[in-house]
């Protein structure tokens, strides 16, 4: 739908922008996002993008958008996007691969990974303005004092455990100076094998997706 404020007989009317100059998190050269809104195209009717840029196991963090839809199409490489569906508690992982969609209806908890080098996303959003909820936000910005009080948590250990990161809004993870996790990581195993192309299947038997060998 059209932006119903907008005067298109206005001198001011936008009807091109270059997303590329507009780089919303840069992770490194490989790993970045550039986005798109009403505030860069005023012509923007209740839709925005966000232009995603992932190397190999590379992962936009666990998050959801309480305002907003998210329609994640695949244009180049692939990636696995996984849901959680909040009606059974459900994970559902999803493989896209060029052409393919995932779409991640709006409020739930969802994270992708790519499972290519140069694997490039686009998520398209049915407001102009996408808000978004952010797994690290979470951890970092809640007094830790809280948390630990909250689930019977040791403070001291769990002021080492958060450490790494850093009090920093991660979004593309894990961080270039991410350290080896525990080995006896345990992780339910969903019904069908993801060894094939979901990278975080693989950490109890590959360290190397926890060390940061990005």
């Amino acid at each position: 739908m059209a932006n119903s404020d907008m005067d298109f007989t206005k001198p001011d009317v936008e009807f091109f922008f270059d997303i590329n100059k507009n780089r919303l998190f840069t992770r490194n050269n490989e790993n970045f996002i550039n986005s798109l809104g009403r505030n860069n195209l005023n012509t923007l009717g209740n839709v925005s993008l966000f232009d995603i840029f992932l190397s190999k196991d590379r992962i936009i963090e666990p998050h959801y958008h309480q305002n907003a839809s998210e329609l994640v199409y695949c244009i180049s490489g692939s990636a696995v996007v996984s849901l959680i569906n909040p009606f059974t508690n459900k994970v559902s992982h999803i493989p896209i691969t060029p052409g393919q969609v995932a779409n991640i209806p709006q409020g739930w908890w969802h994270w992708e990974i790519g499972t290519k080098e140069n694997t490039h996303l686009l998520a398209i959003f049915d407001a102009p303005y996408p808000e978004s909820i952010l797994g690290s936000d979470l951890l970092t910005k809640t007094p830790i004092e809280v948390l630990a009080y909250a689930y019977c948590l040791d403070l001291n250990q769990l002021k080492k455990t958060l450490a790494p990161l850093n009090n920093e809004t991660i979004l593309i993870g894990p961080t270039d100076n991410c350290g080896a996790q525990p080995e006896n990581i345990n992780i339910e195993q969903p019904s069908d094998p993801m060894s094939n192309y979901h990278p975080y299947y693989n950490a109890v038997q590959n360290p190397y997706y926890y060390g940061g060998g990005h």
